[in-house]
């Protein structure tokens, strides 16, 4: 559609006139909300920290092909959810719908393979998804995740668990559910695959459309249906552990012995299998404990095929993602709020009558926002009760009260606004400084 920059506005533009929304599935993060985020991301960074994990940052556009080839064609990400569009170059772009490909991509391009393994790696990202918007689920949301690459160890799987755990923990969320399964790997699982397309062979009449190409796609996927007319043949299915090799075997039980030695709790879910296709040996999800299809506070997996299907060496890894959004909702949910210091508050609210008094506070302002203080000004000639209930309103711990009698004598009145108690400083920014901090 072409806009024409010249048109003038007429009576057909005011007709046409409508009050602008964020995009279905989008929403804004507004000033008081962001405590809630800076703590969470605050939260994460340190956690990740502690665990050795160092921040990567990829770009939000990727090749279609990254997602195609290591999602998986018959996933419903591919075939219904990405954002995908061509570039005025003709390019077959995709916005990022999660956030392992990418650090992998970026662990072949950058040869980060060169470097000691694994290579621990964690983001903080919008993850985009063209999927019906739900409670803690938007088409734009946002992720902490952790990669571990470089590492087939069954140990590292429980160091990546334990990390998101650690955080859930941390930001004060408990009576959390670690689900646990293992889904074999390239040597087992066609086998098992084999097993679970013959149990389905008789009961394709019993399931959705969608099992119908999971079926002949991604029969794996199969357990992961989450349609009510499905869920009794999931139920009756054919398990992954059921056929899993002894290094599969062995791999989940050293794991588990390793998560009872940190004393974190889990149970064994037979059935997840994630909506992944790269995912091999491990898979878990986080759940609080109002659990249902769409609660998982965070997930993931080892995904040991995945760089090498994208012309890399064969390397493993392991990995989650968990969406910021969702852990903020549990948080509210639960009445825990952020600790103190994270919400903006003004050290200092200065107050001004007159306009000699306006053009100190100018200049004291500018003082003391160059010693390191956080001032708000007020604007405007309001009378002096309004803007006392300005600076309360905006929570500042002090007001500074200046007009003719305080220029006159070279002091000004700071209330601590809490108590109402009041002193007079000298007018002077650095005297003002050590009243507020002192």
């Amino acid at each position: 559609m072409s806009v024409d920059a010249n048109r003038q506005p007429g009576a057909d533009d005011r007709a046409d006139r409508r009050r602008f929304q964020t995009v279905r599935g989008t929403n804004d993060t507004l000033p008081d909300d962001q405590p809630y985020w800076d703590w969470v991301r605050g939260a994460a960074q340190d956690v990740a920290r502690r665990f050795g994990f160092r921040r990567i940052d990829t770009p939000v556009l990727e090749e279609t092909a990254l997602f195609l080839r290591t999602i998986g064609e018959g996933t419903d990400i591919v075939e219904k959810e990405m954002y995908t569009f061509r570039d005025r170059g003709e390019d077959l772009l995709t916005l990022r719908p999660e956030g392992t490909a990418p650090v992998c991509r970026a662990y072949i391009q950058h040869g980060m393979r060169t470097l000691p393994q694994p290579v621990r790696a964690f983001y903080i990202t919008p993850i985009f998804r063209y999927e019906r918007p739900q409670s803690g689920r938007l088409r734009q949301h946002y992720q902490f995740g952790a990669e571990a690459i470089g590492d087939a160890s069954p140990e590292i799987d429980a160091e990546v668990i334990h990390l998101l755990w650690s955080l859930l923990e941390e930001l004060g969320l408990g009576n959390l559910t670690l689900h646990l399964n293992s889904i074999g790997d390239a040597d087992c699982r066609p086998r098992y695959l084999d097993a679970l397309r013959g149990y389905y062979a008789g009961r394709l009449a019993d399931v959705c459309d969608d099992c119908h190409t999971r079926y002949e796609k991604n029969p794996l996927r199969l357990l992961d249906c989450k349609q009510e007319r499905c869920q009794p043949s999931i139920q009756g299915a054919p398990t992954p552990a059921e056929g899993l090799c002894a290094d599969c075997a062995d791999h989940f039980d050293t794991l588990r012995s390793v998560l009872d030695l940190w004393g974190i709790p889990y149970r064994i879910s037979p059935t997840l299998v994630r909506g992944l296709d790269y995912y091999t040996r491990t898979v878990f999800e986080v759940h609080p404990q109002a659990e249902g299809s769409q609660t998982a506070l965070g997930a993931g997996g080892r995904y040991d095929g995945l760089i090498a299907q994208l012309g890399g060496p064969p390397t493993p890894g392991v990995g989650f993602g968990s969406g910021i959004e969702r852990i903020i909702m549990n948080l509210r949910s639960a009445g825990l709020t952020p600790p103190a210091g994270l919400a903006p508050q003004p050290d200092v609210y200065i107050v001004y009558l007159g306009q000699a008094a306006h053009t100190h506070a100018l200049r004291l302002s500018a003082a003391l926002r160059g010693a390191g203080l956080s001032v708000s000004l007020s604007t405007g000639h309001r009378s002096l009760r309004a803007q006392l209930r300005a600076a309360g309103t905006a929570d500042a711990r002090y007001a500074l009260i200046l007009g003719d009698d305080e220029i006159g004598r070279g002091a000004a009145t700071l209330r601590l606004l809490e108590t109402g108690d009041q002193r007079d400083v000298p007018l002077d920014a650095e005297a003002v400084r050590r009243a507020v901090t002192d």
